[in-house]
């Protein structure tokens, strides 16, 4: 069995990338595949795009800034990614 694309996009690409992407002034730089117009790709293309990824407000951005996705599913105070209390 071969490792997943983790630049193919989906919401378990960017959480897998989490686990080792730069932080820096809060936002995770992420990498993905993008098509002709620079947008997310679903399947492998020839060209990858940088993103910005805000885990407190569950934003995906380009390297425009453009936000491109919200998910509460990425949303660490409102979805999948919210701290546990202890």
């Amino acid at each position: 069995m071969t490792a997943p694309d983790i630049f193919v996009y989906s919401i378990e690409n960017l959480q897998r990338q989490l686990e080792t992407a730069p932080f820096e002034l809060g936002y995770y730089t992420l990498r993905f595949y993008v098509d002709e117009r620079g947008r997310l790709s679903r399947t492998p293309t020839e060209r990858l795009g940088t993103f910005y990824y805000s885990p407190s407000g569950g934003t995906l951005r380009d390297e425009q800034l453009n936000i491109v996705l919200y998910s509460a599913r990425i949303d660490r105070y409102k979805g999948y990614g919210r701290p546990q209390e202890e």
